[in-house]
């Protein structure tokens, strides 16, 4: 103690922060011994936990609490959903009936006031006139009576004014559909003759028309057909057919007709001459009206091969010329080389040119071949054959008698 004031004397203080600062040291001591410990231990169990293998499995029973739980929850979720759906769905079938029945009291209550009013006339009539006077302003039976006859006549009007008009449109849309009917009968061939010209022609697989090698000479049946592999066309050919009877052959086929100067027939050296269609009506029942019609697609090289007398003969295409349907001269043509040419009419759909393919003989081999022998026909050469006539050329020509 200090004998002057009473206090603390400087030795105390001393031995107080001695003692502050010594406990301050064992604590910190004590915190860091404690935080090493904790971490020993740390560190041990997380070795601990590595070295231990992770299993997944669940027992059975918390499973099935697991799964209890949620079929709880879901039920719950479930069953207040549709329930406040139900409830929703309750009130709005209510608020509907609740409005149609003010809707049906208030026609009621309408038409219960106009009938007390008419009662009411009906009553005062046969009291004083002013009473009359005071219930004019409400409408009688026959005013009532008169308004329904209005409405009716007026609706009755419109009525007939749209039956005319609809009657005054029923000739026009007619008349349209006859032009249209008559446009399609006379001009359909040129809408499905370009589209049949990239379909197979003669509806023979394409499997079965393969291109063959021309260097060797084949035997093949003695029915006499006409091959192009590259439009699939495999088709009859009528040949020696006169002119007066190109056109029925060919609706069977395509049809081998012979002129003065072109008579040749396969394996003989001179022009060979067969016809066929390009394009039909659609409605015709010629199953090769669109035979030709891929012709143009044609090139030089490309192979055409003819079945005659048992014995296939090959042939290469050499040239494609177009010429006027009068121009038969076209057809005669000074070779030593046996020579097809396939006619058919040209544009697709109509009859207006005549398109020629001339192809030369590869195979078999014709050094010793015969020339063809001279024709004469009976009949004159004004025209190369054409397509079938068309709706208003079949008229014409029935009117005329040819």
């Amino acid at each position: 103690m200090n004998p002057e004031n009473g206090g603390q004397s400087s030795n105390d203080l001393q031995r107080q922060a001695a003692a502050a600062l010594a406990r301050k040291k064992v604590l910190a001591a004590y915190a860091e011994s404690a935080n090493k410990a904790a971490k020993e231990a740390r560190s041990k169990e997380s070795s601990r936990m590595k070295d231990e293998p992770i299993t997944t499995r669940i027992d059975s029973e918390s499973w099935k609490k697991y799964h209890s739980a949620w079929q709880d929850y879901y039920q719950r979720y479930y069953s207040e959903y549709y329930s406040k759906a139900a409830q929703n769905y309750v009130a709005k079938e209510r608020l509907k009936d609740a409005r149609e029945r003010a809707e049906e009291e208030e026609i009621l209550g309408s038409l219960t006031k106009s009938s007390a009013k008419i009662d009411k006339r009906n009553g005062l009539s046969l009291g004083t006139s002013s009473s009359v006077e005071t219930t004019d302003n409400y409408p009688d039976e026959d005013d009532i009576k008169e308004r329904l006859r209005r409405r009716i006549r007026k609706k009755a009007t419109e009525s007939a004014k749209n039956t005319r008009r609809k009657r005054h449109l029923i000739p026009i849309l007619a008349g349209i559909a006859v032009v249209l009917f008559i446009l399609f009968l006379q001009y359909n061939r040129l809408i499905f003759a370009p589209i049949m010209a990239y379909v197979s022609p003669g509806n023979a697989p394409a499997s079965q028309i393969d291109a063959i090698d021309p260097t060797i000479t084949q035997e093949v049946s003695p029915d006499p057909r006409l091959i192009i592999p590259k439009l699939n066309v495999d088709v009859p050919v009528h040949f020696g057919i006169k002119l007066s009877e190109v056109m029925p052959a060919m609706n069977n086929g395509v049809a081998h007709y012979r002129i003065a100067g072109a008579s040749a027939y396969p394996g003989e050296i001179g022009n060979i001459v067969i016809t066929g269609h390009s394009a039909g009506d659609v409605y015709s029942s010629n199953p090769y009206k669109y035979i030709f019609s891929g012709l143009e697609r044609l090139e030089d090289g490309d192979s055409i091969y003819v079945n005659y007398n048992s014995k296939r003969y090959t042939y290469s295409v050499v040239k494609k010329e177009v010429v006027e349907p009068s121009n038969v001269a076209a057809l005669v043509v000074e070779t030593n080389k046996p020579l097809l040419t396939l006619v058919t009419c040209t544009p697709l759909g109509t009859s207006r040119y005549r398109l020629l393919v001339t192809a030369e003989q590869i195979a078999p081999t014709y050094e010793t071949a015969e020339e063809a022998e001279q024709f004469t026909p009976s009949e004159g050469e004004e025209a190369l054959p054409s397509n079938e006539p068309s709706f208003f050329e079949g008229i014409w020509n029935w009117m005329t008698g040819n």
